[in-house]
């Protein structure tokens, strides 16, 4: 570098970190707008989490702005800038339109991944890290089951959901000729020779030591929401090593934001932990604080930069060849119970005073019991009604899955339903129990299913014989709703899938309908940038809002 070059100030780099030092004031005020991840109060020196898009920028910055640095510093800008252009055209040329899928060893044949999912396992390869985040449906198992047969980095691992190990083994032996092995329990034993061994979230915290060993090449996460409280849970500090000691990881989520945005940084980190920086960095550029929750403030922009810079990778229906009939959405009214709301309304009213008015431990206490316990109240209200509904599409020959939340509500279906066969696919059910359920969903004798509206990720089949769900009780997230439809509208589907949201003019129904396409806030911009994301309404404003609606009415 020529010493006789104007500079700006001080350019340190230490390994994981950047430090700028010794700026005029008004550097430290362009420094700030283009790195926003710096903090507003910091004065005489300036951090920032080294990655090669860090390098790349710092590196643009300097060619008007020139800092003093060693020879070190300045070959690991150009070294990540140099990275940052090799990432972005390995990753234009898979997404070409001439660009073809090698025919990828260990698939059986018949069996071979559609050329969008073997373009996820291509990207996974390249870059070494992908949080693939395709619509519920679009084989997001099939896409990392062609990642790991690109990479052959074997043995790999994969996290699922306790329910899901079964199904996975069954997806693995049916499409590829790798051998699968299911965890059986926490405590670590000589396992058999496998190329893929499925753990489950709830024991994978006692194979941490094994880890360590970089006995695994290539770790896949399924539904990884499960990690969105990061190394805070034991689950998320054991895939957090997982990570640390793998060559290869994916992530596999339709819905990586259920209630704040700032929790894709948890899931960001534990694949590519820099990618976003520090978690002071992220907050500070990306996020606000409301309630004492950090959401993003711009989910449009941080979705968008996420699949710019491939951190993630997001296709719909509408993206890929051979796309389905779009879900026909029916919002069918039903009645309600009368005297079980009224019993309720005193109670309700009384909640919701503590809610507006109540001191801050009692305001929380109430929002949550008026938040359980008018949906609950709702649901059973209008229970025997939505039974109704589900008696007349069974009788007309339907198949018909119906979403619910409470256990006092699946008792009524149950009764009025008994003569149909209902089974039960909810939190409370064992692995074996829910496979039965499938099966006689399936393939009989049971017509209506009744399934908890968070219980059924990854379940797959039912599109043989079934293309209509019922939403009995409504949550406040629409992404729930889409992922209990997505058990239906997935590849298999030969009809229209029809969604029939059952709601009451009583109880907490008015509102969570107005309010369904407000919640997707936070997850629809990240999910997909630049599609009209709604306002934002935290968990506190939207129960402000359900204590106000029943102090209005008489």
């Amino acid at each position: 570098m020529d010493l006789t070059t104007r500079t700006y100030g001080t350019l340190i780099w230490r390994g994981r970190s950047w430090w700028i030092t010794d700026f005029p004031p008004y550097i430290s005020m362009k420094l700030k707008r283009v790195f926003r991840q710096i903090s507003s109060t910091a004065t005489e020196q300036f951090h920032l989490f080294d990655n090669d898009d860090i390098c790349s920028d710092l590196l643009w910055f300097c060619t008007r702005y020139p800092f003093k640095m060693n020879r070190e510093a300045r070959q690991r800008l150009e070294d990540g800038h140099k990275a940052v252009l090799a990432r972005e055209k390995a990753v234009d040329a898979i997404f070409k339109p001439n660009w073809q899928p090698k025919l990828l060893q260990g698939f059986r044949d018949g069996y071979a991944p559609y050329p969008f999912q073997a373009q996820a396992g291509r990207m996974t390869a390249t870059l070494r890290s992908l949080l693939l985040m395709d619509d519920v449906g679009l084989g997001k198992t099939i896409s990392s089951l062609a990642a790991i047969a690109e990479t052959r980095a074997l043995p790999a691992a994969i996290v699922v959901q306790a329910h899901l190990a079964d199904q996975w083994r069954e997806f693995i032996e049916e499409f590829t000729e790798f051998r699968p092995h299911i965890i059986k329990g926490r405590t670590p034993y000589k396992l058999p020779e496998a190329d893929i061994y499925i753990f489950k979230y709830s024991n994978i915290a006692g194979w941490v030591d094994i880890f360590t060993t970089r006995f695994f090449q290539f770790a896949v996460f399924d539904e990884m929401q499960e990690l969105r409280h990061g190394v805070y849970t034991k689950k998320g500090e054991a895939s957090k090593v997982l990570c640390e000691f793998t060559r290869y990881r994916m992530g596999l989520t339709a819905t990586p934001i259920y209630n704040y945005g700032s929790e894709i940084f948890n899931i960001v980190d534990m694949l590519n932990e820099g990618a976003l920086g520090s978690v002071n960095e992220f907050i500070t550029e990306w996020c606000v604080s409301r309630n004492a929750h950090w959401v993003a403030a711009n989910p449009d922009a941080l979705g968008a930069y996420l699949k710019d810079h491939s951190i993630t990778l997001r296709r719909t229906e509408e993206d890929v060849d051979g796309q389905m009939p779009p879900v026909n959405t029916l919002l069918h009214e039903v009645p309600y119970d009368q005297d079980i709301v009224d019993d309720f309304l005193e109670v309700a009213r009384s909640l919701a005073i503590k809610v507006l008015s109540g001191e801050f431990t009692e305001r929380g206490k109430a929002a949550r019991e008026l938040d359980l316990k008018a949906r609950q109240v709702t649901g059973v209200a209008k229970a025997r009604h939505v039974a109704a509904v589900v008696r007349m599409l069974v009788e007309s020959g339907e198949h018909v899955l119906v979403g619910a939340w409470h256990r006092e509500v699946y008792d009524i279906w149950n009764e009025c339903l008994a003569d149909l066969d209902p089974v039960m696919y909810t939190g409370s059910e064992s692995t074996p129990q829910k496979r039965r359920s499938k099966q006689a969903f399936v393939e009989g004798p049971a017509r209506p299913m009744l399934i908890s509206l968070r219980s059924g990720a990854g379940l797959d089949g039912l599109q043989k014989v079934c293309n209509t769900a019922v939403i009995g009780e409504l949550d406040w997230s629409p992404q729930v709703h889409k992922q209990l439809i997505g058990r239906l509208r997935r590849p298999g589907q030969e009809k229209q899938v029809d969604a029939i949201y059952c709601h009451t003019n009583g109880g907490s129904d008015p509102l969570l309908i107005e309010m369904l396409g407000l919640k997707a806030s936070q997850s629809q911009g990240i999910v997909d940038p630049l599609k009209g994301a709604q306002p934002v309404h935290t968990d506190d404003s939207r129960i402000k809002l359900l204590a106000e609606r029943f102090l209005e009415r008489k």
